[in-house]
């Protein structure tokens, strides 16, 4: 692993399993910053991408790695307050194994390194943390290292495309003062200002 800067994504899986568990069920046709997603829809994919994730850092490939991430949500199963916060915490556990962040593994359909995988998830963990918390009412600060390798990623994608393309569409300006979270958010293509 020389080279590769390891991080816990346990803290950011269980802020947002947090928030999952305070979604009350009138939300669940409510809007999102995503405008695809209800509240309903972005539960279902943080449960599809909760267990891809895991898969990943397992190297376990196979149907639940292949699924493109612009491919339809997977139903929210009627258990989903128990189901997704476990699958968030066997995610952040397997990612606990070094093995995880060595190699190539796949997620998405995009085979990648081990580490850049990491850093995919811990995007994905903190900007649909942060599409829920808005989503619902409910306060957010993001883990400081997960929030930190979501915005390296998003920054790093964006500079590939130009600057004005992130790797959700197109980045959403934000002053350099801006805080971190706002920063972020804004190259994942949100407003950080956005309300239901």
């Amino acid at each position: 692993m020389t080279g590769t800067t390891t991080f816990d994504l346990g803290p950011q899986a269980a802020i947002v399993a947090r928030l999952v568990s305070g979604v009350p069920d009138g939300l669940l046709a409510g809007p999102t910053p995503c405008p695809a997603y209800a509240v309903g829809d972005l539960l279902g994919h943080l449960a599809g991408l909760a267990v891809a994730f895991r898969d990943a850092a397992r190297k376990e490939l196979g149907p639940t790695t292949a699924t493109p991430p612009d491919a339809a949500p997977p139903r929210l199963p009627a258990d989903w307050r128990e189901r997704i916060p476990q699958a968030l915490g066997e995610l952040a556990g397997a990612w606990e194994d070094p093995a995880a962040w060595t190699g190539m593994t796949r997620a998405g359909g995009v085979d990648l390194p081990g580490a850049v995988a990491a850093a995919v998830a811990a995007d994905e963990l903190v900007v649909h943390g942060w599409d829920l918390a808005r989503a619902t009412g409910q306060e957010y600060a993001p883990d400081a290292a997960a929030l930190h390798a979501s915005h390296s990623f998003l920054w790093a994608a964006a500079q590939e495309s130009g600057g004005g393309v992130g790797v959700f569409g197109p980045v959403v300006p934000v002053p350099d003062g801006a805080p971190l979270l706002d920063r972020t958010v804004g190259l994942s293509g949100r407003d950080p200002g956005w309300t239901p």
